[in-house]
């Protein structure tokens, strides 16, 4: 029998439950006043059918802007993919006032709070764990979950409560999981894998082909 599903608790951008993590996001509102420098909230809709985990906020990224992946490297390719596929009403993310909507889709974090070094520890991502779970909580059945990385793929499950045996992590894998969830994993579309070539254009788009194909989402007109 699988294991229970991870109790929930909805997104508080007081939560200081990591000391670690709280104690660097107090430098860093120090340091950068002008900063978000707080637990970063979900963007877009909460009944979604289709949901983006990434990793944690970056420095200068979510953690600065208040909203994930805006502000840099790694929200360039995925917004502009969102927007191709008709899950994002323009190609960039610029700040929260942009004017930027998601259409069906919502994205959030493993972790809500900037790591450092982009590296949060295993006991802080069970800890920011169950606010994974209520948003998850929130999805239609038979919605897709994206997750970027193996980071959030492990975070999903747990959140799901599935064991992670049997759904490894793998670029390009598809995971069926309960309430008809269907689990997609994509390489991170951080600068590194992006510079490098991990992950192409090609290879995240060709990730959000079958998922459109099963969504068989609206698009921008």
């Amino acid at each position: 029998m699988p294991p229970a599903a991870k109790p929930s608790a909805k997104y508080s951008a007081a939560c200081r439950a990591c000391p670690r993590l709280a104690a660097l996001l107090d430098t860093v509102r120090r340091e950068h006043p002008d900063y978000h420098a707080r637990p970063v909230a979900a963007f877009g809709a909460r009944a979604a059918r289709l949901m983006i985990v990434g990793l944690a906020p970056g420095m200068h990224g979510a953690n600065r802007s208040g909203r994930p992946f805006t502000g840099d490297h790694a929200g360039i390719l995925l917004y502009r993919t969102l927007h191709r596929f008709g899950f994002a009403s323009r190609p960039e993310s610029i700040s929260r006032a942009d004017g930027l909507e998601l259409i069906d889709c919502s994205i959030t974090n493993a972790v809500k709070c900037l790591p450092p070094e982009n590296k949060p520890a295993p006991d802080e991502i069970r800890r920011c764990n169950r606010f994974l779970a209520a948003e998850l909580v929130d999805l239609r059945d038979g919605a897709v979950v994206l997750a970027l990385g193996g980071v959030a793929h492990r975070a999903v499950l747990l959140a799901l409560g599935v064991p992670p045996r049997g759904y490894a992590f793998a670029h390009g894998a598809v995971h069926e999981l309960p309430r008809g969830i269907a689990l997609f994993d994509s390489y991170h579309c951080s600068r590194y894998n992006t510079q490098t070539r991990r992950l192409t254009p090609a290879m995240f788009e060709a990730v959000f082909e079958r998922i459109a194909a099963r969504l068989d989402p609206p698009r921008v007109r």
